[in-house]
């Protein structure tokens, strides 16, 4: 009876380790010529060789309490990696992924303070257009008036904008609304960016008509709107942190009860 190794078909060999083919074909790519094949797999025993060649002698020349030591943190390493894989399965197949808005906002008004600005945020609406762009005035006049037929005339020539962004009820970063109206910059958002603003700002190539509706600064209470989605991930978390805990109880009381598990007394 052959040894499930034996019937291997081995590429290297060093001292009694040995390099398998099958080790090493799923490595290889399928549009690689065979050229490139065979360069590669060189190449790769090699480093494997090396690699065999170094260990061997690090078991031989590093003191005997590094080896314990190693010996150990590898121990650790795979036992968390199994763990880690396992409470990550339960955890998928056993957590409530489904999150309210009444949880939502019972949430953030508990954890209001905890949810300070770390820069500042507007809302408003603006468009970029050619600087050839005929009548820029209008366009001023609907921005600034804003009544329904002012929106269902700038939507209707949407397409002549280069950018537009009407949804003035949404806040936007500063840092988002620089990065789209590139004459903005952090040395001028000051003047433009602020409370009932309107602005007017030009490059070589395009016009950017906007309107700021409402400003919050740092340090100020982020909106619910804003901070929902990092709310519902914070709640998931908690969750999770909190059924991991009580799986970790769990697992351990159960071991106990079924006597798979003990703390000896050697106080005695």
């Amino acid at each position: 009876m052959f040894n499930k190794d034996e019937e291997k078909e081995p590429l290297a060999r060093v001292g009694d380790v040995y390099l398998y083919k099958e080790d090493v074909a799923s490595l290889v790519d399928d549009d690689m010529t065979p050229e490139d094949s065979t360069i590669f797999v060189t190449n790769y025993i090699n480093t494997w060789a090396s690699k065999q060649l170094l260990l061997t002698k690090s078991k031989i020349n590093l003191p005997g309490e590094k080896l314990a030591e190693f010996d150990r943190l590898v121990s650790d390493y795979r036992a968390d990696l199994y763990t880690r894989a396992y409470i990550e399965a339960l955890v998928n197949q056993s957590q409530d992924t489904a999150v309210t808005q009444g949880q939502l906002l019972e949430f953030y008004e508990q954890e209001k303070e905890n949810f300070k600005l770390n820069e500042k945020l507007v809302q408003l609406r603006f468009v970029g257009m050619s600087s050839q762009f005929l009548d820029r005035k209008g366009v001023e006049d609907k921005l600034k008036k804003w009544d329904k037929a002012d929106k269902r005339y700038l939507d209707s020539i949407a397409v002549q904008f280069k950018k537009i962004h009407f949804n003035d009820s949404i806040w936007v970063s500063a840092s988002r609304v620089i990065a789209e109206i590139p004459p903005l910059n952090r040395a001028n958002e000051e003047t433009h960016l602020k409370k009932s603003q309107f602005f007017e700002l030009q490059d070589s190539l395009e016009v950017y008509l906007g309107l700021v509706t409402n400003v919050l600064e740092v340090n100020e209470t982020a909106p619910f709107d804003y901070v929902e989605p990092d709310i519902k991930q914070l709640i998931l978390n908690r969750r999770r942190l909190s059924y991991v805990k009580k799986l970790e109880t769990d697992i351990i009381d159960e071991a106990i009860k079924k006597k798979e598990f003990e703390v000896y007394d050697n106080e005695n």
